[in-house]
This record gives structure tokens, C-alpha cells and sequence, in this order.
């Protein structure tokens, strides 16, 4: 405050007593990463102390949740997602179907480059990481609950090579989810999908490595002043999942 007569200054080499020195280093790392500690679908709620001292608790999937946890992003406290967001009809804006926007396709939305419109999330840098990182987590929360509550769409009967013959009174209830990256299931699966490829195109002549580079042309031109590659990685992985495209089409061309 302009009252105050002390200043505060952040040293990285200092740390208060008692606590754990790696609490207060400085970040040497252009990564952000988010761990989340707690139960399958244990939900990231916010608390909030109203004006007449009573508590009100916000799920992540409400449409003041980004606000609330962002407010440098979101100085004026605009909505942002919501588990009943209506999706619009394309050919008459103002008209809403009956249907609800994911949250993948919101944010997917949200970190858009538009022409002739800023986007000034794109400029935050690290704290435009942890945005994504935690919007990403809410996403996968999503699927989870769809896929914990959808078990009969997603015709989990089928799978019996997955369901446990022994007592599971004491287990809880059993969802099975699908094959994730990495997972022996998944790994099974490209290895069918390699088989069908054989079959069709006759067996493979060339195994290529394909990398990105940051210093690429189409990478730099779309950041912003003072930015480097490692503040944008939304624009390097659009630009390799182009170039790999591209690839993949001329390989199958020629």
C-alpha cells in the first residue's frame, strides 16, 4: 500500500525457517507441469466467504471457475466454461441446439490466434502454461465422469477379457476405461493397426524419424514480440502436426 514504509524483495537464495528450501528456488525450467493429489474424481472446488460470512463452494465446471483462479487473465470476471454451455446453430448464431459444448472444444477456442483480434492469454508466458495445464486437467476430468457415467453407452459388457472373477464386494463399483497411451491395450492396438497396413501396402521400406524444429520459419513468424518458442508451445504443435501431415501425404503420393 502507499502508506507502507518497507519494501519486499523476492530472493531465491533465502527461504524462511523452517520451511523446505525448493519451495521458494527460482523456476529454471520453461515447463509447467500440474500433479494432482486425491481421489479418481476428486474436484478442484473453489471456496468462496460471501458477504454475510456464509460459504459458497464452486465446481470447476462453473462458469466463474476460471475467473475466480485466474484473475490476472480475467481481470473483468468473464464467464468462462460451464458444464451447460449450449452449442450455437452455424447458420444462425443466435439460435442454440440441444447440445453442450465440450470442454475441449471451449478451450480448444479460447487460445484461438485470430485475425484482427488480440488474444492477450497468448502473451502471459508461464502463467499462459499453467492456464492450458489446468484447463487440460479439467478436461480430462470431463471425460472421466462421462466415461464413469456412460458405462452402458460405451458398452463396457463387452469387454470381458477386463472383468475380474473374484469377489469384488469390497471393490466399488467397476468402470472400465479405455485404452490409454502407453497402457498394453493401447500398445495391442497399434499393433493391429500395423498388421492392416502391411496387409494393404505390402511390408514398409523406410523408417523415418520426424522431429520439430523451434527455430522453424512458420514457428517464429506467429510469435510475439519478445516471446521465444518455448512461451508459445500451442503454435510449435500445430505447426509439427502440419508439417508431419504434410509428410504422410507426399510419402503416400509418391
Amino acid at each position: 500500500m502507499p502508506s507502507d514504509d518497507h519494501k519486499i524483495v523476492i530472493r531465491a537464495d533465502r527461504r524462511p525457517i523452517g520451511e523446505h528450501e525448493r519451495r521458494f528456488n527460482a523456476p529454471i525450467n520453461n515447463e509447467v507441469v500440474v500433479v494432482i493429489v486425491g481421489d479418481e474424481f476428486q474436484s478442484r472446488d473453489i471456496v468462496l466467504r460471501r458477504r454475510n460470512n456464509q460459504l459458497q463452494r464452486l465446481c470447476e465446471t462453473h462458469r466463474s471457475y476460471d475467473a475466480l483462479q485466474y484473475p490476472i487473465l480475467f481481470c473483468r470476471g468473464e464467464d468462462g466454461y460451464s458444464i451447460n454451455l449450449k452449442m450455437v446453430d452455424p447458420a444462425n448464431p443466435q439460435r442454440e441446439v440441444n447440445k453442450n459444448v465440450s470442454a475441449m472444444n471451449y478451450y480448444a477456442h479460447r487460445i484461438m490466434i485470430r485475425q484482427n483480434q488480440e488474444n492477450h492469454i497468448l502473451k502471459c508466458r508461464r502463467l499462459f502454461h499453467q492456464y492450458v495445464v489446468d484447463m487440460y486437467a479439467k478436461i480430462e476430468t470431463e471425460r472421466l465422469n462421462f466415461i464413469r457415467f456412460n458405462q452402458r453407452k460405451l458398452r463396457s459388457e463387452e469387454y470381458i477379457h477386463l472383468h475380474n472373477d473374484g469377489n469384488v464386494d469390497n471393490v466399488g463399483q467397476v468402470v472400465i476405461l479405455p485404452a490409454s497411451t502407453g497402457s498394453p491395450r493401447h500398445m495391442h492396438e497399434y499393433a493391429q493397426d500395423a498388421i492392416c497396413y502391411v496387409r494393404l501396402y505390402g511390408q514398409p521400406d523406410l523408417f523415418i524419424t520426424f522431429t520439430c524444429n523451434p527455430q522453424w520459419d512458420e514457428i517464429k513468424q506467429y510469435l510475439y514480440e519478445g516471446q521465444s518458442s518455448t512461451d508459445r508451445h500451442d503454435i510449435t504443435a500445430r505447426v509439427f502436426r502440419q508439417k508431419l501431415k504434410s509428410l504422410m501425404d507426399f510419402i503416400i503420393k509418391n
